[in-house]
């Protein structure tokens, strides 16, 4: 998945550069939101973590289980917010603009960061999403799975100079994304 993005990145730069193609890119952080990938075993972090709690909540579960340790911290953002984020720089950034952010060697950029430029611990977004769904069981931490970087959080300074700033808090996203996963399931049950 991050060498797609890279790629895509890099190929954008090529057409800019080589064939005088207008193209840009933005390079997002950690997505979630409606119709997320909830599948058990193959699913992002956040999308992992609502259907764990959402699920035990609903099978009355004693415990769920997490992966690593829950200390690593994550960047988290609404995809409507990526979506804004889109339509700004299509709008707001021409990277041949005498003001448009410069790389450090001065150069023009041809892709931003889009991130909220908060991160929390995946041990309190876990907390937070049982929190949310109602579930008072135990949370178990398996250390026996990979915690992954220990860290990720993308600058996005030279995109919010530009004007540009996420809106949607992670308390109201998770909770709009909770939501929308209840209907999904309960329309897909009729």
């Amino acid at each position: 998945y991050a060498i797609a993005k890279i790629a895509g990145i890099k190929l954008c730069q090529s057409l800019r550069k080589q064939h005088n193609f207008d193209a840009i890119s933005l390079m997002p952080t950690n997505l979630y939101g409606p119709k997320d990938n909830y599948h058990p075993n193959n699913s992002h972090v956040m999308a992992a973590l609502i259907k764990k709690f959402t699920d035990a909540k609903k099978n009355s579960s004693d415990s769920v289980i997490c992966w690593g340790t829950g200390n690593p911290l994550r960047e988290f953002m609404h995809v409507d917010d990526l979506g804004e984020a889109v339509v700004f720089a299509l709008e707001n950034w021409d990277p041949s603009h005498k003001n448009a952010p410069l790389d450090n060697k001065g150069e023009p950029l041809t892709h931003l960061n889009v991130g909220t430029g908060k991160e929390i611990k995946i041990f309190d977004l876990a907390t937070k999403i049982s929190n949310f769904v109602g579930f008072r069981g135990k949370i178990i931490w398996d250390h026996t799975k990979p915690d992954g970087m220990y860290r990720k959080l993308l600058n996005s300074d030279r995109l919010n100079k530009l004007g540009w700033s996420p809106k949607i808090d992670l308390n109201v996203g998770i909770q709009k994304t909770i939501n929308d996963l209840s209907l999904y399931s309960y329309l897909k049950n009729e």
